[in-house]
């Protein structure tokens, strides 16, 4: 028996089965491919269950609204993009530490493309599903973050920059393959598709932002 993460889309019972937790997956796996897919209005009930495998009525036992569902895929999709930027150590080597971070952030948006995809068509129509989420969880740790870049500018660790529009770059460049994914296929055609290709992606956009940070001099 495990107990269930619990979030504001609740519906989840306060122990589940590992044959629960196994269905919940099923569910949020097919939902994701859906929301990215068709959006949230354009999504139903019936479409979710059907790529499930599994039954309206099964399915309405776990998630009673398709709000429900959304709402628990975003915030798994918050939480997890959340922790590389929480592990920002202010201690360590500034260029280190926002290598690291860079690299996660385009790793996870390489084998998560969907989940990027439907939070910036979150984001897109007004964030109504999370607004409450970014002001009272990302808010507060992307202030704290930015204290700990500006504290590095000022002991000359790194070149004069504002650390808001640092880490705003940051998410628009890392996020950019996986949400305009068709648009860079379609200008840099089969390349997309070659060995090495994603690395060397990662190399070009490390060396871009990492060289504009870095000291002067």
């Amino acid at each position: 028996m495990g107990r269930a993460a619990k979030t504001s889309a609740g519906a989840v019972p306060e122990k589940t089965t590992r044959i629960q937790e196994i269905n919940r997956r099923l569910i949020l796996d097919a939902a994701l491919d859906a929301f990215s897919t068709y959006g949230f209005r354009g999504t139903t009930i019936d479409q979710i269950a059907e790529k499930a495998g599994m039954s309206k009525p099964n399915l309405l036992y776990y998630f009673p609204r398709k709000q429900n569902i959304y709402v628990t895929l975003l915030e798994e999709t918050l939480a997890e993009w959340l922790a590389p930027l929480a592990d920002i150590d202010p201690d360590g080597d500034p260029i280190e530490q926002l290598r690291k971070y860079i690299t996660l952030k385009i790793s996870m948006s390489e084998s998560h493309p969907a989940a990027s995809r439907l939070f910036a068509n979150e984001v897109l129509h007004g964030a109504p599903a999370i607004s409450e989420f970014l002001t009272t969880h990302l808010k507060p740790l992307v202030d704290e973050k930015a204290a700990v870049i500006r504290r590095w500018v000022g002991e000359g660790k790194l070149a004069p920059v504002d650390p808001y529009h640092l880490i705003f770059m940051i998410w628009a460049t890392t996020q950019h393959y996986a949400d305009f994914d068709v648009q860079v296929r379609a200008i840099m055609g089969s390349q997309v598709g070659r060995p090495g290709f994603r690395e060397q992606t990662a190399q070009a956009v490390l060396s871009i932002i990492l060289n504009g940070i870095k000291p002067r001099g």
